[in-house]
């Protein structure tokens, strides 16, 4: 971390450390990863199918997305330490809610009520672009997102051996007691870094056109909703690849799930440590070439006849890697275009990215019929990858008309 830029504070003397918003996000991050071993064991206990336990994910993130396009707004207003802690303290407030549900109904309520924690990913960006000028601030979120990245390598093994051995309550346990432990943290580390806004939440909400209308706001947030969108394609079509065209386990598919994750820890390492040397606009044209290029050698060596897992999940650690090269940066851009409306761009490009992931991954889903390959998959990413490669060329054509540098 001492190769960190020492960042120009615009707003307070005490900014957070890093740590702190590392294992804010990564609250967040485990949040929705954690019990998903225990989901039989959870349909079993309340005596419902599994695919309402299922809703448990898919409701979770929906609440998730439509709650970043509030946040951003409402943390510009009342500022990001309100926000957080707030967020932090009714998501203990849920968790608890989770552990004393008597009836599948209670339990998924409760579990909607935990995506407030979401406000942890959106505004650990904008207390970073609060503190720190654009490059600056790509570097700082990479360091946050390569620490972020770890969780959904360890959450899964996290949660299936804590529910091997005292059930599925002791994943919402682990989920309190570490809220407990992040919200005294913030407590004491977060100071305030916006400059807050005395105008009404109404107001914020009539700033959105100032963003939507900016050509390079949506080309950043294009990219990075591309280039994610490869990786929750993956999500949505690889657990079909592993085990219905490679015949592999479900522990071996967890084990082949590594790989992406590993990449993006690089790829994030990469940017933390480039970023503010190459630039921003050029860091993620990098990061989405690294996507294009392993996804086009994977479709390469599919054609040539080459059907093997390590094959297969092994060329998706180029994901991994040019979605930490490019997503810091891009996530940096989109909140340089109006830094004080940083929150809002936050939730608002954190939205569109999850809602086009998730269509993506429910696309891929769609594709993978009984006796697929798994080439329905790659083209859909590869495509996904080239459409952020034009999004992020269109930024930079754009910036140096406008004589902007990156």
């Amino acid at each position: 971390m001492s190769d960190l830029p020492a960042p120009r504070f615009l707003h307070r003397a005490s900014p957070p450390h890093i740590m702190t918003l590392v294992l804010l996000t990564g609250l967040a991050a485990l949040s929705m990863n954690i019990f998903l071993p225990s989901l039989p064991g959870m349909a079993a206990w309340f005596g419902v199918e599994y695919g309402l336990m299922q809703l448990s994910v898919s409701l979770y993130l929906g609440l998730s997305a439509v709650l970043q396009v509030m946040i951003g707004p409402i943390s510009d207003r009342y500022g990001r330490r309100n926000v957080i802690l707030g967020s932090l303290a009714l998501f203990l407030l849920a968790t608890i809610g989770t552990l004393t549900a008597p009836n599948a109904t209670v339990f998924l309520m409760f579990r909607m009520a935990q995506a407030v924690i979401a406000s942890g990913m959106v505004l650990s960006r904008a207390v970073v672009r609060d503190m720190v000028p654009d490059a600056q601030a790509a570097s700082m979120i990479g360091y946050v997102t390569m620490g972020m990245s770890l969780v959904p390598m360890i959450g899964p093994v996290v949660g299936g051996m804590l529910d091997e051995i005292w059930g599925w309550q002791a994943n919402f346990t682990l989920l309190l007691i570490l809220g407990v432990v992040v919200t005294a943290l913030v407590w004491a580390d977060l100071g305030e870094t916006a400059a807050m806004q005395p105008v009404s939440f109404g107001d914020q909400l009539r700033q959105y056109p100032e963003l939507l209308t900016s050509p390079r706001f949506w080309g950043y947030v294009l990219c990075a909703a591309f280039v994610s969108g490869c990786f929750f394609a993956y999500l949505g079509g690889a657990p079909f690849v592993g085990t219905e065209v490679f015949g592999l386990s479900s522990s071996e598919v967890g084990l082949y799930f590594a790989f992406p994750a590993v990449g993006y820890a690089f790829g994030s390492f990469l940017s933390g440590r480039f970023s503010v040397r190459i630039g921003m606009n050029r860091m993620v044209l990098w990061g989405v070439i690294v996507t294009t290029g392993g996804l086009l050698l994977l479709l390469l060596l599919t054609l040539a006849g080459l059907h093997h897992p390590a094959i297969f999940f092994g060329m998706t650690t180029f994901v991994g890697i040019g979605n930490g090269m490019s997503l810091p940066n891009a996530n940096a851009g989109m909140l340089s275009i109006r830094p004080h409306l940083a929150g809002t761009a936050s939730g608002l490009g954190g939205a569109i990215m999850i809602g086009g992931g998730a269509a993506l991954a429910a696309a891929a889903g769609a594709m993978l019929r009984p006796g697929s390959d798994e080439m329905p998959l790659i083209l859909l990413m590869l495509g996904s990858a080239f459409a952020a490669v034009l999004s992020i060329l269109g930024v930079i054509r754009r910036s140096r008309r406008l004589g902007l540098a990156g």
